[in-house]
């Protein structure tokens, strides 16, 4: 495994590798493209061109259909390309983060591209090299709501809770604790401790066990009436915005993911939410772990 320093000087390839999941995507890359352009905050760097050096991960859906050897299949090199030419020639740019920025937005915009690892570097400057590196995913577009300086973005506070902590009897006193940090609170669940129908077909026992999810999360409600289940994107906003304490009901955002979660495992279920909705963080109730490779902190209660 490699440490912290050895990833902070790796390859994006090797830093995609080591912050993906239990469940890895598919990856393209870029190495070592150059191309040369005017940009700098100095005024030494204005007017001269200087060879930039780009190398690019992006991280992608799987493909629904064989892929039969048709390029049009698949996120092409050339989209990434392309996304860098276009971002230099839209206008000049004092800074190698702005240019991070549009690119990670460009290529984010593909529909196969779901995160993308860019590392930038000037080679002129001196005899080394200056750069910078970021990672941006498409699942980190957080909701946006009016603030007194125009539109802030909105982290909430993802919290599983296990059946004993349901049914215990300070479960409102627990409420008030997590609604007493300020920030959006979305509620998730397990399954009840219920017999449910076995089928032995993998894709028919997730539906059964993800509706099993979202019995519980209406017996969650029951016992609170702040607690309102939700299913949709749209419904998770409104409610945030409107300073609800949302209960999750999984099913649709589940199974209309594009790259969303294999199987129906709740925990891993709650993390995916976290890092859909760009959360402050991911508490946990009870004898639980996460899977490894989170993208958000996660906090065991």
């Amino acid at each position: 495994m490699m440490t912290d320093t050895e990833l902070a000087f790796a390859h994006p390839e090797a830093r995609a590798e080591a912050s993906g999941s239990g469940n890895p995507r598919d990856r393209i890359s870029l190495r070592d493209h150059l191309v040369e352009a005017d940009i700098g905050a100095f005024q030494q760097e204005r007017g001269h061109k200087q060879r930039l050096r780009f190398n690019v991960v992006v991280e992608v859906r799987p493909v629904d259909a064989p892929l039969a050897d048709d390029v049009d299949r698949i996120l092409s090199y050339d989209r990434i390309t392309e996304s860098i030419a276009a971002e230099l020639a839209a206008e000049r740019l004092n800074l190698l983060e702005t240019l991070a920025e549009r690119v990670a937005d460009r290529i984010l915009a593909e529909p196969a591209a779901m995160r993308v690892f860019i590392r930038i570097e000037k080679l002129d400057v001196g005899p080394y090299a200056l750069g910078v590196e970021i990672v941006r995913s498409r699942a980190e577009r957080p909701v946006q709501r009016a603030g007194l300086d125009g539109d802030e973005a909105v982290h909430p506070l993802v919290v599983y809770l296990d059946n004993a902590t349901i049914a215990a009897p300070d479960l409102s006193a627990r409420l008030d604790a997590l609604q007493a940090q300020g920030l959006p609170l979305i509620l998730t669940v397990g399954l009840p401790d219920l017999p449910r129908p076995q089928t032995g077909h993998r894709p028919t026992q997730r539906r059964i066990d993800l509706l099993a999810i979202e019995q519980n999360a209406w017996s969650l409600a029951a016992r609170d009436a702040r607690c309102v289940v939700v299913a949709t994107r749209t419904e998770i906003d409104w409610a945030m915005k409107r300073g609800q304490t949302v209960v999750w009901a999984p099913s649709k955002l589940v199974l209309d993911a594009v790259d969303g979660p294999q199987g129906a495992a709740p925990v891993t279920l709650a993390l995916w939410l976290a890092e859909a909705m760009s959360a402050t963080a991911l508490l946990l109730h009870g004898n639980v772990t996460a899977p490894a490779g989170s993208r958000v902190p996660v906090k065991s209660l």
